[in-house]
């Protein structure tokens, strides 16, 4: 399993799209969202970075789909499946190549902010940023995967976009949620993006996650990885 995961790891760093939207875009949209005007300080400096660094991470964790969307459709998981691998193997492989790419995406957002933005942490906060990211973004590795096995190629492409989009701006990834009205600031403290973010940013704060944001990203955990399980177990059957 090990080498199906460096191979399929080196593919997708390989993919141009990948590195232009998935790292490059991210990063540029940071830097943009901080510098546009003349009273912008340094809290939001900070909370933009984990936010663009989020939207990295989520970008990257659904991408995971569309490859394996790409490999059913070419007869690549057809042929997984005629070797020594066991499904599980296949899945979980997957899983961790999720897990890999995602940190090329969190780390330029974090060195943007702290090289060309100023923001400053204590050593232990970077640490413990990213890692919360990295390990945060691991329920969005599966929604990819579980749209990737349950839909076409083209299809996936879309799917995870509108989520990427839509997950994005509603769970406050982009602009804070104090401009939300009152009734999308209720909704969005359910995302499992906005309780993403929060998981991140209580370590810049300087103190733990809230146990609600451990809570809710746990269930959304539960609910992906349902998916991807029926999603896999429906492609068996026609892959």
């Amino acid at each position: 399993m090990r080498d199906y995961v460096v191979l399929e790891v080196r593919r997708t760093l390989r993919e141009p799209a990948f590195v232009i939207f998935g790292i490059g875009l991210p990063v540029m949209m940071y830097l943009l969202f901080t510098n546009i005007g003349d009273d912008v300080d340094n809290a939001w400096k900070t909370a933009s970075m984990i936010g663009m660094a989020a939207y990295g991470a989520l970008g990257a964790a659904l991408s995971t789909g569309t490859g394996v969307a790409e490999d059913k459709s070419i007869g690549w998981l057809r042929q997984l499946r005629a070797t020594p691998m066991v499904p599980r193997s296949v899945v979980i492989g997957r899983a961790l190549t999720g897990s890999v790419i995602v940190l090329p995406a969190i780390v330029a957002v974090l060195v943007a902010g702290g090289l060309l933005n100023g923001v400053r942490l204590e050593l232990w906060q970077w640490g413990a940023v990213t890692v919360l990211l990295w390990l945060g973004a691991f329920p969005f590795t599966l929604l990819g995967i579980g749209n990737g096995y349950r839909l076409t190629a083209q299809t996936t492409g879309v799917v995870n976009l509108v989520c990427n989009l839509g997950l994005s701006v509603l769970g406050g990834l982009w602009f804070p949620t104090e401009a939300f009205p009152g009734w999308l600031r209720a909704v969005s403290s359910y995302t499992p993006t906005n309780r993403f973010a929060r998981l991140a940013q209580s370590a810049a704060d300087g103190g733990p996650p809230a146990l609600a944001t451990v809570a809710v990203l746990a269930v959304w955990l539960l609910a992906f990885g349902s998916y991807a399980v029926l999603a896999y177990r429906a492609s068996a059957r026609t892959v």
